[in-house]
This record gives C-alpha cells, sequence and structure tokens, in this order.
C-alpha cells in the first residue's frame, strides 16, 4: 500500500477547474499487488480487491484515474465525480469517434 499526499497547490485549485476533482482530499492510496508467479495472479487479484474493498468505505469515493488499471467505466466515473459530463462533453469536440479510448476512457457524449 502506497500512500501519496495530496495537498498545496490542489487544494488551491476550484474542483471543477481540471479534470481531478477530489481537491479537498488528503491523501492517494494505491493497492499494489505483485508476485513473480503468474499462477497466483487470481490469488493476487482476490487479495488486493478485498483490501480496497475494506478501505473503500473511509474514501473519497474516487480514484486518481493516472493510477487506475482496467477497473471499469463505474470506476472512471467516480474517479472523474461531478466533472465526468463536463468532461464527456468535451470529448465529443475533440474526439467524438473516441479514437483515443486506451486507458481509463471517458466517452464522448454530452
Amino acid at each position: 500500500m502506497h500512500l501519496y499526499p495530496i495537498d498545496g497547490a490542489v487544494h488551491r485549485t476550484a474542483a471543477d477547474a481540471t479534470a481531478f476533482g477530489y481537491r479537498d482530499a488528503g491523501w492517494a492510496g494505491v493497492i499494489v499487488g505483485v508476485d513473480p508467479d503468474p499462477a497466483n495472479r487470481a490469488k493476487i487479484k482476490d487479495w488486493t480487491t478485498q483490501y480496497w474493498n475494506a478501505l473503500h468505505p473511509s474514501s473519497a469515493g474516487g480514484a486518481y484515474v493516472n493510477f487506475m488499471m482496467d477497473e471499469g467505466t463505474d470506476r472512471v466515473r467516480a474517479a472523474c465525480g461531478p466533472n465526468f459530463n463536463r468532461l464527456a462533453r468535451i470529448k465529443s469536440s475533440y474526439d467524438p469517434d473516441n479514437f483515443f479510448r486506451i486507458n481509463q476512457n471517458i466517452p464522448p457524449g454530452g
């Protein structure tokens, strides 16, 4: 488990000024599950998921999108919080065909 402080300029910027909206958060946590043996993949994934589930009720509810893996649309929406719909509208203007859709995709919409 890695903990990264969120402070300084992050707290001086409005939550709707950029894509990252969790401006009042104090920490970002990253849970890393690693094992050199590919046979342990399911066990490691299960462990990290259970760890996340145990901690999530005391979190801000979202995430820093660059720390995420393939966690699905609901997690991307949570990471963006109230900025998600605005970002989808912007995506419609700049990438209406959703060419840039790898990683944590925000589909065009709006």
